[in-house]
């Protein structure tokens, strides 16, 4: 089952307060950003936070899961993403402590024989 486009909105509406907030479709799921940095995922309808250590302090009692088979463990929110106030510091709390993005690299174009311009 992959994720429903009403349930990104709804979870990215409730986050808005904690910043900069984006969400990009990524493998039938979605990535949640905010401050341009990935803070979760949202697969099968279910909510995933990087986990933290300030996330940890602030959540408390963690369930944690990994989003898909193979996957790190994350922090799985399931009910409490609907108090606003709460998820938003959530995610605001693990924004400031990920590292920035690092810069992607621009792709060398190539001229008109497949070689390599400078």
């Amino acid at each position: 089952m992959s994720t429903e486009k009403d349930f990104v909105e709804f979870v990215v509406d409730q986050i808005s307060g904690a910043g900069l907030i984006a969400h990009r479709k990524m493998f039938g799921e979605y990535a949640i950003y905010c401050n341009s940095k990935v803070v979760a995922l949202v697969c099968d309808n279910r909510l995933y936070v990087k986990p933290t250590d300030g996330g940890r302090k602030y959540i408390g009692d963690i369930d944690e899961a990994p989003p898909y088979p193979g996957a790190k463990m994350y922090f799985l929110i399931e009910d409490k993403f609907e108090d606003q106030d709460w998820i938003s510091s959530l995610v605001r709390i693990t924004a400031e402590e990920l590292p920035e993005p690092k810069p992607k690299k621009k792709k060398k174009k190539k001229n008109k024989k497949g070689k390599e311009r400078r």
